[in-house]
């Protein structure tokens, strides 16, 4: 270890510095910024005479050091901005209020445009071959898994002075947020953003977000959109494509608007009036399947698999839907406010889980349990509040806020291909 002194101040080099120098040369040999060049448009109104890819690149090199504000990459970024710029072919660096008024202006189409080179860039350059891995099922069928689900960011808001004599007051989060469920996070409003990955490989396919809790019809539509150009240009077949949802999309309508992607799917089923349906209460009066433990708890709980239904709910006789439907049962807790998921009949509570696979090709056992290693995709959404935050605030507009998201998406991307370079790992194969 060598140490060195000097009575001036010297300002240290960023931990951060060296791996924005390898992104940005990868960026470069790959295209991707020149990409962001050409095709990334927007007025530029009162930036000044700063282009788009000046503040991508200020919001690359926010999203690696993992600063906690804009201000603070700021002001680590200062004593080193001409050097850092220079490897964008760039001279000036943009001030935060510039990088702020940039961000605001943000239109759909240049949002769009970003969101284009994004997926072209995962398409061409992403994680291809038997690296995409996957899992076989009982026919031998290789099956690939998504996941798709949103997170939460709330908003705290003070409360308005009312008088004649003042102006009426605006709030600055009005544009990006909304009144909804914030879930454990304190605040008024929040936003939600959906995500989609790539299980095996935990690579982001995309990210859609909304005010309060969004849109799940069209958020699920574009997941699916990601999702099968992905299998398209990973040559899978959109039968093979297996997503993995949460209780809030098991639901008719909502599960009805994957059927014309062809996309198979696994969720908790969210329509409990489907337990009253005299199929399903026909087969809860025979023998279980089978008695798992759940996995966190170890609550034993009895599986059955009723197996396909056609006439889905009564009152929408128009919509023809036909799904599997499997019911775990387990013994009511002493106190009802307990329960959370589920319907209490009697002594016991009855849960619902919904697929599009057969029993020849996912036993019943196997929905199951991969319905509840679906926490894994919580560990990686929580490693990604780790390394870059990408809920964090950092524009009052919802095209800003979205483009930040998708620029910390494409960093974490490319991170993942070049750890597969500098630590090449051999497909492991489980049983």
């Amino acid at each position: 270890m060598t140490i060195q002194t000097t009575p001036e101040e010297q300002p240290s080099i960023p931990a951060w510095l060296a791996e924005v120098v390898l992104l940005v040369q990868y960026g470069t040999q790959h295209g991707l910024l020149a990409a962001i060049r050409d095709h990334v448009r927007l007025a530029r109104g009162r930036a000044g005479t700063f282009d788009v890819i000046d503040f991508v690149a200020i919001l690359l090199g926010s999203a690696v050091s993992a600063e906690a504000t804009l201000e603070a990459f700021s002001d680590r970024l200062a004593p080193f901005a001409q050097p850092v710029l220079a490897l964008f072919g760039r001279a000036q660096v943009p001030h935060r209020s510039s990088l702020s008024r940039f961000l605001a202006a943000i239109d759909p189409p240049c949002l769009e445009a970003l969101r284009q080179q994004f997926q072209a860039d995962l398409l061409q350059h992403g994680i291809t071959d038997d690296a995409v891995g996957g899992f076989w099922d009982v026919q031998g069928t290789p099956l690939v898994v998504f996941d798709i689900d949103g997170t939460r960011q709330a908003a705290r808001q003070r409360a308005l002075a009312h008088d004649a004599t003042l102006p009426v007051a605006q709030r600055r989060m009005d544009a990006v947020c909304a009144p909804g469920y914030p879930g454990r996070k304190r605040g008024e409003v929040v936003r939600t953003r959906t995500t989609v990955l790539q299980a095996h490989t935990q690579e982001w396919l995309g990210t859609f977000g909304n005010p309060g809790n969004g849109d799940d019809a069209l958020e699920l539509e574009a997941g699916c959109r990601a999702i099968t150009a992905y299998c398209a240009a990973r040559q899978i077949p959109p039968a093979h494509a297996l997503i993995r949802l949460d209780g809030l999309y098991g639901t008719l309508g909502l599960l009805a608007r994957i059927q014309p992607f062809q996309l198979g799917f696994l969720t908790r089923g969210r329509d409990d009036q489907v337990l009253d349906h005299p199929t399903v209460q026909a087969r809860l009066q025979q023998p279980a399947d089978a008695t798992v433990p759940h996995l966190a708890s170890q609550v034993q709980r009895e599986l059955f698999d009723v197996g396909f239904i056609a006439d889905w709910l009564p009152e929408q006789p128009g919509v023809v839907v036909t799904y599997r439907v499997l019911v775990t049962r387990r013994a009511a807790p002493a106190d009802h406010a307990q329960i959370t998921v589920g319907k209490l009949r009697d002594a016991h509570v009855d849960e619902l889980s919904l697929t599009s696979r057969p029993a020849h090709s996912l036993p019943a056992t196997t929905v199951l349990e991969l319905s509840q290693h679906r926490g894994v995709f919580e560990q990686v959404l929580s490693d990604e509040d780790t390394e870059q935050d990408p809920n964090r605030w950092c524009s009052h507009t919802p095209c800003g806020q979205e483009f930040w998201q998708i620029r910390c998406q494409w960093v974490w991307n490319i991170r993942l291909r070049l750890g597969r370079i500098t630590q090449p790992q051999p497909l492991r194969w489980t049983t």
